[in-house]
């Protein structure tokens, strides 16, 4: 039966991976020559002569053949041919972008020279790019990871579900989780992608025999539930809001739960109170809870939970499809009482610091009584309705036709369709119609057209040789850059009819994306993992010394440095405002984190920052928390952050055995400032020479704390620092001041992340001509982002692909027609 022939897909899946495998262990050889660029660099006035001078006084008399510091020698390169070696000459040009060569405290030519030998070596290896194309080799077969599956699924069937806790976490490589070569495929994950598929294609049509299922949703219990939560009615504080999927029409029981006390008692119900809960914004139950006469033996605020919670037990009805569950306290009056102590921001419902009660979690069974209703994935799926037995399996063809083919991001071939109706007249014959339907649909989300974005070598490639892919490749390109997802109709009908390669049409075609809502999938995705936005979630500073710190104040720093880089991107400014913008986003609880005055409510706001400190992304709370300890800020942290993250500069690994920073700031009696520990930590000779590289740039943050909060001292502190190439600073302010004056080298480290997030592999020396074309074409434009989007949508490895050096022999050339 379907069971049976579901055997298929795993054989075509384990063949994609025995390719994709085969693939990488093909790599292009080092000693290729680079890419090529449609833009030649004019070089300085400097012969070559007097840059192979330049070279031996300052750098050859360490990186030469006799010693090799760093495994470099310099002395035996030609000059007159920087081509031949150009993955050498790209570190060089890394080097002096960033300044850090010679180390400080080393003689250095004067600034102009300086430049001078870098816009000399990037003129070089530019026209040698020219002479020989190599825009790189994305995997053959790139597999879908977790987020593009959900926004495929969701796209395809308007079915948005979570699929975290159905599918495995994703690798990691290069900072990106959607690398290719590091999205393998296991036994395991393809057993996996059978159960989801079945499962989905289920939900989707609508299996009125299914049973009903539970699920619960525990509210983290450092969440405040003290004001207004975001996306909860108006006129309520405190609960719970939850995306939660409704398999069916029919009747559900919901179950609530209050938060309890470390006796397992419910605190704060002494006085009544109210709670309201609602389906997408119709209340469907209310609930009126406490103001009863304490029992004795009880503690004298506490209540039994079982019996309060046997009490918030309902049923009642949804339809089918992903809905918003809001369950939420109704709001009292607000009164001030007199404390001689400050309130807390944060609750502790362990605690008798609870004022009021709290949700500590929701259960939802069902559905009971279940029926198939016209839900929006039935919508999407039946494009047509037989009329009698005689039209099913036209009607068959045309929806499973309809379905392959947005799936599989290309035209759908008779061998598709043969094999998928298959699966249809098997189901069909077990359950009927739509069964069948079901059975064709949870095949094709199994197929590798579908899990994978494949791209293989035209039979017309000579080995080792750069040709432009095919439109329908550059599409699926396109549409998993912006939108981690799948091509709409229009970008997919653009490819189909040969229209994408005209370069007037890719660009109006990445505007009209970056406008689409789905582009937040950019922003979210690349930002989260560009700027390790992504750990904000795990920090947890120690409640002793940070007893303010919750997770509404966590979730707002994420939130806030989401909104300001989407801002940068919805408004198409200049990138470089990610470094210097006056103003972010807040609510009331981070407002008041960061001493802002008059903000109110949970709702997320546009303000502009009166203190310089605050500015662009090195002035907010999620970097200067995920780079700061759970006990204290890390200068070493921080000022690695600004190093790789920032200016794009990989600082030297730590050498073994380094003893770590001593956590007693006490000596002899006196108390050590961090910048005194650290001095006293670089004394070992085996930390100073990294630590002076980034150093002085955490220690310029020691304005704030490890929560990111402005720290006032009445003593002076010392925030002042030099940079790598001997640029003094004082302070974040100062140090913001330098580093836009250098914001070349953070335009160029971001441009090359974001290239490395579009091709899903990893930006190499070859690709570096490429960059600094993107680079030079959107300095005109003042590196507005849709600028450097669309200058990596034109780019060489974006639009073209490297052959492999020879042919490999595999058996996924004939696997379309055996999917």
């Amino acid at each position: 039966m379907v069971s049976r022939l579901f055997g298929v897909a795993a054989v075509c899946l384990s063949l994609a991976f025995v390719s994709a495998t085969t693939t990488r262990v093909q790599a292009v050889p080092s000693n290729t020559v680079l890419s090529a660029t449609s833009a030649q660099q004019t070089s300085p006035p400097a012969s070559q002569a007097d840059q192979r001078a330049l070279l031996d006084q300052y750098c050859v008399t360490c990186h030469n053949q006799r010693m090799k510091t760093a495994g470099l020698a310099l002395d035996a390169l030609d000059l007159g041919h920087v081509g031949n070696d150009a993955a050498v000459w790209e570190t060089v040009v890394r080097k002096l972008r960033g300044g850090v060569m010679p180390p400080a405290g080393r003689p250095r030519p004067d600034r102009a020279r300086y430049d001078g030998l870098r816009v000399w070596l990037e003129g070089e290896l530019d026209r040698a790019a020219l002479t020989s194309p190599n825009p790189g080799r994305t995997a053959t077969f790139h597999r879908l990871n977790r987020v593009e599956y959900r926004n495929a699924i969701r796209d395809l069937l308007a079915l948005d579900l979570d699929v975290d806790s159905w599918l495995p976490v994703d690798p990691a490589s290069y900072g990106f989780d959607n690398i290719g070569d590091a999205l393998g495929v296991s036994s395991s994950l393809l057993e996996r992608y059978l159960s989801v598929a079945e499962k989905i294609a289920s939900l989707a049509i609508g299996d009125s025999t299914m049973g009903p299922s539970n699920e619960i949703y525990v509210v983290a219990s450092d969440v405040t539930q003290r004001d207004h939560i975001e996306g909860l009615p108006f006129g309520t504080r405190g609960g719970a809001l939850v995306q939660h999927f409704f398999p069916l029409d029919g009747e559900y029981v919901m179950q609530l739960r209050l938060a309890r006390n470390f006796n397992t008692n419910i605190n704060a119900l002494t006085d009544q109170h109210q709670i309201e809960v609602s389906v997408d914004g119709e209340r469907v139950q209310w609930f009126t809870i406490g103001g009863k006469p304490r029992t004795r033996g009880v503690p004298a605020d506490g209540y039994t939970a079982s019996k309060e919670d046997d009490a918030l037990k309902f049923k009642f009805t949804a339809k089918a499809g992903k809905r918003a569950v809001a369950v939420a306290f109704l709001k009292r009056p607000s009164v001030q009482f007199e404390d001689e102590e400050m309130p807390r921001l944060r609750d502790y419902p362990g605690t008798s610091d609870q004022q009021q009660p709290a949700i500590s979690r929701i259960e939802i069974d069902g559905p009971n009584a279940p029926r198939v209703g016209d839900s929006a994935a039935r919508q999407r799926i039946f494009a047509c309705r037989p009329a009698g037995n005689a039209g099913e399996a036209a009607c068959a063809k045309t929806i499973v036709s309809t379905l392959a083919r947005r799936a599989y991001r290309r035209p759908v071939s008779d061998a598709d369709l043969k094999l998928l109706m298959r699966f249809y007249d098997e189901g069909r014959t077990a359950g009927g119609f739509e069964r069948g339907i079901e059975a064709a649909l949870a095949r094709i989300l199994v197929s590798p057209s579908f899990l994978f974005r494949v791209e293989q070598d035209p039979a017309s490639a000579a080995p080792g040789t750069a040709y432009r892919i095919g439109d329908l490749e550059l599409a699926s390109r396109l549409s998993f850059f912006l939108w981690s997802s799948i091509p709409d109709e229009e970008l997919l009908s653009l490819a189909e009819r040969g229209k994408l390669k005209d370069p007037a049409v890719q660009e109006q075609q990445v505007r009209r994306m970056l406008a689409d809502p789905r582009s937040q999938a950019l922003a979210k995705n690349f930002t989260g993992q560009w700027l390790e936005l992504r750990k904000v979630r795990d920090v947890k500073p120690t409640q002793r010394l940070f007893p303010d710190f919750d997770a509404n104040l966590r979730l707002a720093f994420e939130r806030e440095t989401e909104l300001f880089v989407e801002s940068v991107m919805r408004e198409d400014r200049s990138v470089v405002d990610l470094l210097g913008a006056n103003y972010t986003f807040v609510n009331e609880r981070l407002a008041r984190h960061y001493g802002i005055p008059n903000v109110y409510g949970d709702h997320f706001r546009r303000v502009t920052l009166n203190d310089e400190a605050r500015g662009g992304l090195l002035g907010q709370g999620s970097i200067l928390t995920l780079t700061s300890s759970d006990i204290r800020t890390s200068p070493v942290r921080r000022g690695v952050y600004v190093l790789r993250n920032i200016l794009g500069i990989e600082p030297p690994a730590p050498p073994a055995n380094v003893p770590p920073l001593k956590e007693d700031p006490t000596r002899a009696g006196k108390v050590l400032s961090m910048r005194e520990r650290m001095a006293e930590h670089r004394a070992n000779p085996a930390c100073s020479g990294c630590h002076a590289m980034f150093d002085p740039m955490g220690l310029a943050l020691e304005r704030f704390d490890a929560v990111g909060k402005i720290v006032e001292s009445k003593a002076p502190v010392d925030l002042s620092g030099v940079m790598p190439d001997g640029t003094p600073f004082d302070g974040p302010t100062g140090l913001r001041k330098i580093l836009l004056s250098r914001s070349g080298e953070f335009v160029a480290n971001m441009t090359e992340k974001l290239l490395t997030y579009a091709l899903g592999r990893g930006v190499e020396y070859y690709d570096e001509p490429a960059v600094r074309k993107i680079l030079r074409d959107a300095a005109a434009q003042n590196y507005r982002f849709s600028a450097l989007v669309v200058g990596i949508v034109k780019s060489s490895p974006f639009q073209m692909r490297r052959s492999l050096d020879r042919p490999v022999t595999t058996a996924i050339a004939g696997s379309q027609s055996r999917q």
